[in-house]
């Protein structure tokens, strides 16, 4: 049904045929639609001359208004079409959550260079490398390397201010250029293998080391031998897991999963032949678009105006791909194919990214109305560049400063991931330490995780203001963590529920968020179960030493010792009642050994 207030006939008399695009507006002026076409007059004329799918003819009957921009081809309509898309956010179009920028690796151009996650304009003095897929990519990316390559990886203030050696240098992922332990050109060796890696030039790198390791081994400097070989077994490794076989350019592959009113879009990077990882993506999209339509808004929404590999894989042709195909070949400056016709290992390609697509759906749906909404609702509080898909929290439990336990719990995008949590005894420091306790907690956790034993959270919630914030900071700093959106979680006035404060690292002032807030509903959720596992560990504990005799904890008071005194005295109230005359008149017991155990029991009264 056709708004009576516009004038369709007459607006397409005044009408070009040249390209351009199109905003259809309701009658508040909001923009209902936007679309490029060919021939405009022939495409607005289409909206009302056909029949017409249950979405269109519900868009239709609101317009109240359309507003034309004229361009001289269609492949300007189309670069034109995508920025009005993304600035103006339409009701009808197929809508992608546009992140701000790309993640890169940027290697920098200092005396001793150092290498770090990057998010951002590309101004910096040095070398991006990238673009990946997500920030977990470049962590793992990192990661790897700095177990190969110890080539810096902290901050500059941690590395300007440093008197001693850190951990990193202790367990070996870095060689300690901030106070000189290592030669320029030792240090230039490892920067320059570590470029070539992440150039996709990994064999010439195994070629490198195994003449290192030779010419070591030839100078009978095995120390230096061992460690080539030990770098050259794990980049063959990485080597076996990363690279696609058969592959040596640059392609993504695009798969487009749809069901229940919710679509998935999976990307995954190669490049150089290296699979640099994997994203996905829940474009808004109106009721009963197609998949091909879905693509073709995805490739032009997310490659337009960044980097384009010289060729897409797709699990379905998207509309308009001899068009697309045209727009990225000028944006890259080479030939860009767009193929959904593949034969052989690249068709088993297409198929993992169409299975990944369709689990990571089913996912979604299963959590649609529950998690995922509460997720969302914490990316956007949190300005986070992607969505969170995995969430620590760390509490601290003890009994008057005694018998501290740590616990720390993990969030992904299903709800808890009890297989990830980990509790950890505090031993060695002042009772009460709070901060001392978290440190260590902390210190014990990541420096596993940068080993290699885990993977690192996309938020790290802290029960605590901003002490216990910074003690984190300086742990992760030390540890050489990046990419960790660091919070910390205080309770409210009178520690009543829904007056928490949050502490985002590097903010002054605090968050503070309605009771009714889904993203403080998840926070709380989270810092709730930390809670719960710190304390039940605490109990745990405490429960295991009250358990335990404290006659067994004596040196010198075997089993017959202790059934001697338990039998004389009345079990073991009336030995902690006992003097140490009385525990001496007891056979075996010398007066010294009374002592100690009448010590025991009573400590320093």
């Amino acid at each position: 049904m056709i708004s009576s207030q516009f004038d369709h006939k007459a607006f397409l008399k005044t009408l070009t045929s040249r390209p351009g695009v199109y905003r259809m507006l309701d009658a508040q002026g909001e923009v209902l639609y936007v679309g490029k076409a060919r021939d405009l007059k022939r495409r607005i004329a289409s909206y009302f001359s056909r029949a017409l799918n249950r979405r269109l003819q519900q868009m239709v009957s609101r317009i109240q208004g359309i507003e034309v921009a004229v361009t001289h081809t269609e492949a300007e309509a189309l670069i034109l079409e995508n920025t009005q898309i993304k600035t103006l956010q339409p009701r009808y179009n197929v809508l992608l959550r546009d992140d701000k920028s790309y993640p890169y690796i940027f290697l920098s151009a200092d005396r001793f260079p150092r290498l770090a996650f990057h998010r951002g304009a590309r101004t910096g003095n040095g070398r991006y490398f990238g673009p990946y897929p997500s920030a977990a990519a470049v962590r793992e990316t990192l990661r790897q390397m700095q177990k190969i390559f110890p080539v810096r990886q902290c901050e500059e203030s941690f590395y300007r201010n440093r008197s001693r050696p850190c951990l990193q240098y202790q367990i070996k992922r870095c060689t300690a250029p901030c106070v000189d332990l290592v030669h320029t050109v030792e240090y230039a060796a490892d920067v320059h293998a570590a470029t070539l890696f992440l150039e996709g030039k990994t064999s010439q790198v195994i070629d490198d080391l195994v003449a290192r390791m030779e010419a070591a081994a030839g100078a009978l400097d095995f120390e230096q031998a061992a460690r080539c070989r030990d770098q050259v077994a794990a980049l063959q490794r990485i080597q076996e897991r990363q690279y696609v076989s058969g592959e040596q350019g640059d392609l993504d592959v695009v798969a487009c999963a749809s069901d229940g009113g919710v679509s998935c879009v999976q990307l995954f990077c190669i490049r150089s032949g290296r699979n640099l990882g994997n994203k996905v993506f829940y474009p808004k999209v109106p009721e009963g678009e197609s998949d091909e339509r879905i693509l073709a808004a995805f490739i032009s929404q997310y490659y337009i105006g960044k980097p384009v590999p010289r060729e897409i894989l797709v699990n379905a042709e998207p509309t308009d791909s001899e068009l697309l195909e045209a727009v990225l070949s000028a944006e890259r400056g080479q030939r860009v194919e767009i193929r959904h016709l593949v034969r052989r290992e690249r068709s088993r390609w297409i198929e993992m990214a169409e299975q990944n697509a369709q689990l990571a759906l089913a996912s979604r749906l299963a959590s649609r109305s529950g998690i995922q909404s509460r997720i969302d609702q914490l990316q956007s509080l949190l300005q986070l560049e992607e969505t969170p898909t995995r969430m620590e929290c760390f509490d601290i439990s003890h009994t008057g400063g005694e018998l501290t336990v740590a616990a720390c719990v993990v969030f992904n995008q299903d709800g808890p991931l009890k297989s990830d949590y980990r509790r950890f005894n505090i031993e060695g420091l002042a009772p009460g330490d709070d901060y001392a306790a978290m440190e260590q907690a902390l210190n014990r956790r990541y420096a596993r995780i940068q080993a290699g034993e885990g993977e690192l959270p996309d938020i790290l919630f802290i029960d605590g203001g901003k002490g216990q914030l910074g003690a984190a900071a300086t742990v992760l700093s030390e540890l050489a963590v990046s990419g960790v959106t660091l919070v910390g979680v205080a309770k409210g006035v009178e520690r009543r529920p829904g007056l928490e404060r949050l502490f985002l690292f590097g903010r002054d002032s605090p968050i503070i968020l309605p009771p009714s807030s889904p993203a403080l509903h998840l926070i709380q959720q989270i810092r709730d179960e930390a809670h719960r596992f710190a304390i039940t560990g605490h109990r745990q504990r405490r429960d295991k030493r009250r358990k335990t005799s404290v006659l067994e904890s004596i040196p010198g008071v075997g089993p017959k010792r202790r059934q001697r005194l338990l039998k004389q005295l009345g079990g073991l109230q009336g030995v902690s009642r006992a003097g140490v005359e009385d525990l001496a008149r007891v056979e075996s017991i010398s007066r010294i050994l009374a002592e100690q155990i009448y010590q025991a029991f009573h400590g320093d009264e």
